[in-house]
Formats: structure tokens, C-alpha cells, sequence
């Protein structure tokens, strides 16, 4: 090479690279490298194809001497696959084409025919980068043989320039994409996430969308529990009849995205074979292109986001990765709001139910002062609800009681505590309650709840069957003992002493007077255990003669019954240290019950075994059983079981019972299973050896 000739490439070099270095955007790098190639090198038209890391064409740009022209997706597709520029590519090699029409490679046009005067001249190099291929370019001189050896050595000099400008342009550019990317995000999350209120978030999704890729239309819809989507928002031009629409599982574009969990841009959507004209063909809107991501929330996919008919004709390369961000950002957004308007409904319908509630129910702190009370508990206190709000709940109810059975370690774990007091009204009156104290959680604050249940008139009528007790027994005391007495007379008679009619009548006779003796002494014991009196009258007596005389006295019944009674007493068992009557009352009591609930034909058993300083007896039968939510009441006073066909009765038997054992220091309780029968067991203390 001549001095002239260096001196030539070196000032190429130099206008070529300030010309290159003075831009970075990558369209105006690609005009650039085509104005100074065609300057320097010559030619009527030149262009440029741009490759992306994967070597796929990206952009490209096409100069006919000073204008620049628009070019189509097919031509840029034909160029690189089957023209010039797509050898280049491939073999990554320079090419001097002196006559086009003579070269295969040459992608023919109809104005490059033989017989036409089309036949021209071309240079096509490839733009490489540290061995990587960021492009092609070519220029094109309408004579043939117009290029020379120079114009080749010249387009190599500018390819090289061309090839780290367009790198750069590309890099700037890709950098800016992300930032545009990042910024549409960004600014989306931050819309998108300042509400909860589900429709506002919904409407905040889609103005982000259409104004981030700027489309006619965006669409929202949400995935059933049967994976049919259902359009739950949409905004732009055309959205008539969107909202509500269903689009049953896996059919349409948006089925498809649903189902595969994959964002998709469709240039021509009539081309599309997964298009559904009958599902995503709406009243107003024709959609041309589309592209549509699905929403995530947890890994799983709860719905779609549909953009329609971009307004520059087609969508951006960012366009799907602006979409899936803008649906990974609402996914977790509208399972927040989901989350949130179920909490608001639940909330409103527990206010309602605390409102509504026909007993009155107050919210306190740990500290006792009321936070909340409900219509009724202003109403039943006599206290307006500002005068209840910050009031200590010892102020309404003496909580002395409570404050023994309340356990606020037991609170705190879940559990709820239940005990009796009385409201004391502003005007002074007391109303007796049953309370329920429980933690809840109220106003996002660890509270407590009291529910305070109007007894008055359970309490009356208590105070009414205690009055009745208390009639029968004084007002039966003295004519039973009366009764007795001319019994015990009429049987010493001469004429009645042998006559075995009147003796069997006279005998029946004494049964029920000792079973209605039984009963006002159990009554009497009652009352007294009650109030906390002592058993005071104990002595040592024989296990097995107290149970011989319970069988004996149980006999005439379980007889008239056909039931079998069986005696399980140990032979020289010890002696226990009792209330002789009152014991046998419970013994009697209890086995008379099992006669009663076991069947004509039954077995009812009585047996003991001790343990320790304490002799276990038991009354089993074979009688239908008590249900497990039953056996701790059936010890309460006047409870009776309701089963269909149980016996009838006062329901004070079996709560003479367990006072009567506790009274004596020992425990009662029931074992027992549906259609299984009962057993009842009781402990005694032992009398001590003398």
C-alpha cells in the first residue's frame, strides 16, 4: 500500500469513527455506517442487518442515496435466510459480487432479470466484534463491475468501525430497553400496590398496561375454580360486553396461556389456530394483535392479562416482558386484595352478629376496660355505649367469682371460661348472668370477650323447685311418719297378722313409703350438702351386709322387670366408713336407675374391690348407654336425660348421689358407651383397722 493510499485509509478510519462515536441511539448508528459507506465506497443503495446475541436479526435499516426506506418483517426474514447477506452470515466471510446477475447468492428481484437491465454490483461484509457477529453490510452500485479491490479493502476497513459502533448502539440500546422496562415496572408496582380495594386494584392493573404498551384495549380476567376464565375488568375503546364474560378451560389464546403458564404475542391473531372467534370475539372489539401474559400468585397461575391492538400497528420486542412483569406484579397485589375484601366481608359479618346478638357482648383489654359493647349490652346495662366505652367490666359484675374460675393462662391458650355473676344495672338492680369469657383477636389487638347471658328466669325457677322441695318434704315428712306408723300397727292386728293378703298388701305398702322416705331424706341431704354442712353421723359397717340389704330392697322391682341381679362382692371385705343411710340411698339409687333403663330380661350387676385406703363399688347394666356429652350432667340437679322413651323423674337422684360421695371424700363418675350399657362407679373411704 502507497503513503497515499495509507494516508487515505487513515483519514477514512478517522471521519468514519468521529462520525460513528458522535451517536449511540442504534437507529441513527445504522444510517450513519450507510451515509459514510456509501460516501466512501459508492453505490445507490446500501443496508445494514443487526444480529442479537443469539444470531437472529433484530433491526436493520435501508438507504436509497439520501432517503432512507421502510422495510417489512418478510423482507428482513428473506435477506438473512436466502440472500446475500444470509451467506455472509452463515460463513461469516466478506463478498465481492461483481455482477449480481451471475451469482447465485444473490437474492433475485424481478428488475435483476437477465434480459433487463437490472444486473448490478455488490459488497457485503460481515460486523464482527472480539469473533462475535453483530451484523451485515452491503451496498449495491447499479453497474456491474463497479467495485474494485479498493472498495472491498475500504468496505473491510469501515466494517470494523461499523462492527464495535453497532455493538455499542446495541448494548445502549438494550440497556435503555431495561430501563424503560424498569421504569414501567417500577412506576406500575407503585400504582398497583396503593390500594386494597380489589375493583381499584383490577382498574390500577389496567391503566398501568395500556399505558405502558400503549394499546386500544387491556383486559383482565381471573381464573374459576373449574380453570374457566372469567373477565373481571377491562378498559380502553370497545370494552361493551368484556366484563363477565367466561371463556371456558384451555379454549382461546387466553385458555392456552392459563393452562401453560406462558406469556404470548400473536401479530396477526386470525392466523392463530388457538384463536377462538366464539369465546375472545367480543360485541365491540375485533382484536388484530394481541399479546397476553398469565398472573401469578404463589407459583400458580390466577388469571390473564390481555393487551389488543398495539396503535402503532405492532407490538414493541418489550412488549410481552412488560406484560409479564405488570402480571407478576398484580398477581401478588390481587391476592392481597382478595385476601383483604374476604377479611372486610368477614368483619362486617361479625360486627353485624356482635351488633344483632340478643345477649350483650363486651370486647375489654387484658386490663379489663371495655373497648366495645353491642346494642344489648347498653340496652340491659341501663348505660348509654359513649358511658360504657373505657369502663372497668368489675364495675358491671362482681367478678370475684369469675376471678377464681377465670384462668388467664388457660385464656390465653384458647380456652373459655364459663361462670355465674350478676349486671349491676346503672340504676342498681343486679340481673343474674351466666358468663363466657374467651380471647379473641378485635381491631388486630389480642382482647378479651364477654358474653353475659340473661338467668333470670332459670334463676326463678330454681328458687322455684327449691321452694317445691322444700314443701314435699316438710308437708310430706309428717304424714309419711303417720303412715308408718298406722302400717306398723295394722300389721301387728290379730286379724291382719294371718292373713297373708293383707301382709302382702301391707308389704308393698311399706316399699313405697320407704321409697318416698328415701326421697325427701335424699331431698333434706341435698339442701344440706348444698349449703356445706358435714357429714357428721359415720360409723364402720360391713361391705358386703350393705350390699345384700341394696339387693334385697332392689329385688321386688328388677323381679317385676325379669331382670337378673348379680352380687360381685368379694367375701370378707374390709368395712367402710360411712353415713349408713345415706350410702344406701346411693346404692339403692343406683341400682333402681339401672333397673329403669335396662330392658325387660337385662342384667344388672353390683359389685367393689379395693384400692388402697378406698373401696371402689360399681352399678353396670346393660341398658342402652349415655352419650358422651351426657355423662358430666346427668350429675347436675333436675337434669333427666331427653331420649325418646327415657323414664321420667324429678332429676335429683343421681345429684343426691354425687354429694353424697363427695360429702364422704370420695368420687363418682360414669363409664359408658352407646348401646352398651353404664356402669357407675363410686369410691368410699376404708374404716381404719382399731
Amino acid at each position: 500500500m502507497t503513503d497515499a493510499e495509507t494516508r487515505a485509509s487513515l483519514e477514512l478510519l478517522y471521519n468514519v469513527s468521529r462520525e460513528l462515536a458522535s451517536a449511540l441511539d442504534l437507529r441513527t448508528v445504522l444510517q450513519r455506517i450507510l451515509f459514510q459507506s456509501l460516501k466512501y465506497v459508492g453505490g445507490e443503495r446500501g443496508s445494514i442487518v443487526v444480529l442479537d446475541e443469539n444470531g437472529k436479526a433484530m433491526d436493520s435499516a435501508i438507504v436509497f442515496g439520501r432517503e432512507i426506506h421502510d422495510h417489512s418483517t418478510q423482507q428482513l426474514r428473506e435477506t438473512t435466510e436466502r440472500g446475500l447477506a444470509g451467506w455472509v452470515i452463515r460463513t461469516r466471510q466478506p463478498v465481492w459480487v461483481p455482477d449480481t446477475s451471475k451469482d447465485e447468492r444473490w437474492l433475485r428481484r424481478p428488475d435483476d432479470a437477465v434480459n433487463q437491465s437490472g444486473a448490478k454490483a455488490a459488497l457485503c461484509v460481515p460486523l464482527l466484534t472480539r469473533q462475535q457477529l453483530v451484523g451485515v453490510l452491503t451496498l449495491v452500485h447499479p453497474v456491474p463491475g463497479a467495485y474494485n479491490q479498493e472498495h472491498f479493502s475500504l468496505m473491510q476497513t469501515i466494517s470494523d468501525q461499523a462492527g464495535i459502533a453497532v455493538l455499542n448502539a446495541r448494548l445502549y440500546a438494550e440497556s435503555q430497553r431495561q430501563a424503560r422496562v424498569m421504569t414501567a415496572l417500577a412506576a406500575s408496582a407503585a400504582a398497583i400496590n396503593a390500594s386494597l380495594q380489589l375493583d381499584e386494584v383490577l382498574q390500577r392493573i389496567l391503566n398501568e398496561t395500556i399505558q405502558a404498551l400503549e394499546v386500544e384495549t387491556v383486559t383482565l380476567a381471573l381464573v374459576e375454580p373449574n380453570w374457566d376464565l372469567v373477565f373481571r375488568a377491562a378498559t380502553g375503546e370497545n370494552t361493551a360486553g368484556i366484563v363477565g364474560k367466561c371463556v371456558p378451560a384451555g379454549q382461546g389464546i387466553v385458555g392456552w396461556v392459563a393452562h401453560e403458564g406462558e406469556g404470548v404475542v400473536i401479530p396477526v391473531v386470525e392466523e392463530d389456530k388457538r384463536f377462538s372467534p366464539g369465546a375472545e370475539q367480543f360485541e365491540a372489539l375485533k382484536p388484530r394483535a394481541m399479546a397476553v401474559a398469565p398472573i401469578y400468585a404463589q407459583e400458580r397461575v390466577i388469571g390473564v392479562l390481555q393487551a389488543i391492538n398495539p396503535r402503532s400497528g405492532a407490538f414493541d420486542p418489550d412488549a410481552l416482558l412488560v406484560l409479564a412483569g405488570i402480571g407478576n406484579l398484580a398477581g401478588t397485589t390481587i391476592q392481597h386484595a382478595q385476601l383483604f375484601e374476604r377479611l372486610q366481608a368477614a368483619h362486617r359479618r361479625y360486627r353485624e352478629l356482635f351488633d344483632d346478638s340478643v345477649d350483650p357482648i363486651f370486647v375489654t383489654g387484658w386490663d379489663g376496660k371495655i373497648h366495645e359493647a353491642n346494642r344489648q349490652a347498653a340496652l340491659i346495662s341501663e348505660y348509654s355505649s359513649d358511658q360504657l366505652q373505657g369502663m372497668k367490666i368489675e364495675k358491671l359484675h362482681d367478678v370475684t367469682r369469675g376471678a377464681k374460675t377465670v384462668n388467664v393462662e388457660k385464656l390465653k391458650a384458647g380456652e373459655t371460661m364459663s361462670y355465674e355473676a350478676a349486671l349491676k344495672t346503672s340504676t342498681g338492680r343486679a340481673i343474674p348472668i351466666q358468663v363466657q369469657v374467651r380471647r379473641v383477636v378485635f381491631e388486630e389487638a389480642e382482647s378479651l370477650q364477654w358474653l353475659m347471658h340473661d338467668i333470670t328466669e332459670r334463676k326463678d325457677l330454681d328458687v322455684l323447685r327449691e321452694d317445691m322441695l322444700s314443701m314435699i318434704y316438710h308437708d310430706l315428712r309428717s304424714p309419711l311418719a303417720n303412715i308408718v306408723s298406722s302400717l306398723d300397727v295394722i300389721t301387728g292386728m290379730g286379724g291382719a297378722k294371718d292373713n297373708e293378703a293383707v301382709q302382702s298388701v301391707i308389704k308393698i305398702a311399706r316399699r313405697s313409703t320407704d321409697r318416698i322416705q328415701r326421697l325427701v331424706s335424699s331431698l333434706l341431704d341435698i339442701n344440706r350438702l348444698e349449703n356445706g354442712q358435714a357429714i357428721v353421723s359415720q360409723q364402720s359397717v360391713d361391705a358386703g351386709v350393705l350390699a345384700e340389704y341394696v339387693i334385697d330392697a332392689v329385688h321386688p322391682m328388677a323381679d317385676s322387670r325379669h331382670q337378673t341381679l348379680t352380687n360381685r362382692f368379694p367375701e370378707e371385705l374390709a368395712s367402710v366408713w360411712v353415713d349408713v343411710d345415706m350410702i344406701r340411698r346411693v346404692l339403692i339409687n343406683l341400682m333402681e336407675n339401672a333397673s329403669k333403663f335396662t330392658p325387660p330380661g337385662g342384667k344388672i350387676e353390683l359389685g367393689a374391690n379395693r384400692e388402697g385406703e378406698w373401696l371402689q363399688m360399681w352399678v353396670q347394666d346393660d341398658g342402652p348407654g349415655i352419650p358422651p356429652a351426657d355423662q358430666e350432667r346427668i350429675f347436675d340437679k333436675f337434669t333427666r336425660l331427653k331420649e325418646a322413651g327415657a323414664p321420667n323423674g324429678l332429676g335429683v337422684g343421681l345429684a343426691f348421689c354425687r354429694l353424697a360421695v363427695q360429702g364422704h371424700g370420695g368420687k363418682i363418675w360414669v363409664e359408658s358407651r352407646n348401646g352398651q350399657g353404664s356402669k357407675f362407679i363410686l369410691t368410699l373411704p376404708l374404716a381404719k383397722e382399731q
